[in-house]
């Protein structure tokens, strides 16, 4: 900072442990905080950081076909786990951010981290990957599966056809130029029944991990939505999440989407399907 700083010892971070904080102070840098900054001059992604994307979203899906293939029933929903786990380490990359795996009752509501119960045959499995990937991209996308043994039910159908409606109505809407509140107010509404459950947003930024922005449903604008624009070249997780409370079950999907003058393509191509062979 002395020799390249122009005079001034003042220097922006984004994260930094409180040691290392106290230590620059001690050697007499101004430090001050620039989160905002740099989640901002992230937003936008660099055609480099698309290719490595592309790069680490093709491992994550190798390892999601390899969670597919290990799927029966007996498995345990944390050793089906590992399997993603495995499958990302072995092909370059780096590490998992959560544990967001639950099968059969377990699905509804979500959040429910991987046990270790035993998975039964025609049980419902959702996850988010939520991992990083080779070249420390993230790699978000969710699915949920029938166990192999039994034919998914009318009701599982319902739900997940309702999923893949949501988020198909809402990559319609992902273009250059449409502020967070237009997206919000014109995103996908769901049927009362299902709002107490909803997911925490309909869509955020990714790059290195979750990023800027996070846009809220309509309903929680008040208290938790921020405006913006979305801009040409960024990265979006479109998210949905389908149960009502005290449901059996409940459907979680999730898209990758890269925004573009010429229209939203999605990144992860893993299927839809509730049985993806």
């Amino acid at each position: 900072m002395r020799s390249h700083g122009r005079g001034s010892l003042r220097v922006g971070l984004d994260k930094c442990e409180w040691l290392g904080l106290a230590a620059l102070q001690r050697r007499g840098l101004d430090t001050v905080a620039t989160m905002r900054t740099a989640e901002l001059a992230r937003y936008r992604k660099h055609p480099e950081e698309i290719v490595a994307m592309r790069r680490a979203v093709h491992a994550g899906q190798q390892a999601v076909w390899e969670m597919w293939q290990a799927l029966e029933p007996g498995i345990t929903e944390a050793q089906l786990w590992s399997h993603l786990h495995a499958g990302n380490i072995a092909r370059g990359g780096e590490w998992v951010e959560t544990r967001l795996l639950s099968s059969g009752p377990r699905t509804n509501p979500w959040f429910a981290e991987c046990s270790h119960r035993a998975i039964e045959a025609g049980d419902l499995v959702c996850f988010d990957t939520d991992l990083i990937g080779p070249y420390g991209y993230a790699v978000d996308m969710s699915r949920s599966w029938v166990t192999p043994g039994r034919e998914p039910t009318p009701q599982q159908q319902s739900l997940h056809s309702l999923a893949c409606d949501v988020l198909a109505h809402n990559c319609a809407l992902l273009e250059p130029g449409v502020t967070f509140r237009e997206f919000a107010e014109r995103s996908y509404q769901l049927p009362d029944r299902y709002l107490p459950n909803r997911y925490a947003d309909i869509a955020h930024g990714l790059g290195l991990s979750t990023e800027y922005p996070m846009i809220h449903y309509i309903q929680d604008w008040d208290t938790h939505g921020y405006d913006g624009v979305i801009a040409d070249g960024v990265v979006m997780c479109l998210e949905v999440y389908v149960g009502e409370p005290g449901g059996p079950e409940g459907v979680k999907l999730e898209n990758q989407i890269h925004v573009t003058d010429d229209g939203a393509e999605v990144l992860d191509t893993f299927p839809m399907a509730l049985t993806p062979n």
